[in-house]
């Protein structure tokens, strides 16, 4: 049904009705606000578990930022800001092969396992020293190594190594985690693995085709297999 106005316009009651009543639905208005809120409050709450003094990335900034002073003054021949957290860095070179590491996970690392050994500064300086005196001993059997000679420095490089790749310091019940995506167990297979829990790409990638291979491509492991197989 239709109405006219004396201006000759037309007007559709029904329609105008049934769009009014879209657009004030209250219970639909009360479900988004309501979700809005949650998802507010769950964000926050998972903020707050990582520790006030991390939130936002606030502090990983600021001990960055601190860092990168500290290396800068070094370089500019200042004193080193902490020669323990340097030899540390040193020993930790030596030991994983890697000559970078992330600067506030080191400085987080170094803290929780100073905190934890009251001799690990001193084990750090004894485990430089002890690796500059055996350099034909490979990085890989140190551990073995020390064992026999110096069994207490044995320890510290365990700790130091499952640090490092595991991100955990300390025993448990009492093991801190210090990192997660940042350890270095995950290195290794980056180019072909995704972290444990991470998304590869956006949500449900999987459903898209992936793209045809090449025929070179295709060509070149048709050759490849064929040579495998013929092996005896």
């Amino acid at each position: 049904m239709t109405d006219v106005t004396q201006d000759g316009t037309t007007h559709f009651p029904h329609a105008r009705a049934s769009r009014d009543q879209h657009v004030a639905r209250p219970g639909r208005r009360r479900f988004v606000t309501g979700a809005c809120a949650a998802a507010a409050t769950l964000a926050f709450a998972l903020a707050g578990r990582r520790g006030a003094q991390y939130a936002f990335g606030i502090a990983d900034a600021s001990a960055a930022n601190s860092a990168s002073a500290a290396s800068a003054a070094s370089a500019a021949g200042g004193a080193p800001a902490n020669s323990g957290y340097e030899a540390f860095i040193a020993l930790s070179q030596r030991l994983t092969g890697r000559t970078r590491f992330d600067a506030v996970l080191g400085q987080r690392i170094y803290a929780a396992l100073a905190r934890a050994n009251s001799t690990f500064e001193q084990n750090v300086g004894a485990l430089n020293t002890w690796i500059k005196g055996h350099g034909g001993v490979p990085s890989d059997i140190v551990t073995a190594a020390l064992k026999t000679d110096r069994p207490e420095l044995a320890t510290t490089v365990g700790e130091i190594m499952r640090a490092w790749y595991l991100g955990l310091v300390g025993d448990m019940p009492k093991a801190q985690v210090l990192a997660y995506e940042k350890a270095l167990m995950f290195d290794p297979v980056s180019d072909v693995l995704t972290i444990p829990s991470y998304c590869r790409d956006v949500p449900f990638y999987w459903t898209t085709k992936p793209a045809d291979m090449p025929a070179a491509t295709m060509a070149a492991l048709s050759t490849t297999s064929a040579s495998t197989a013929a092996r005896p």
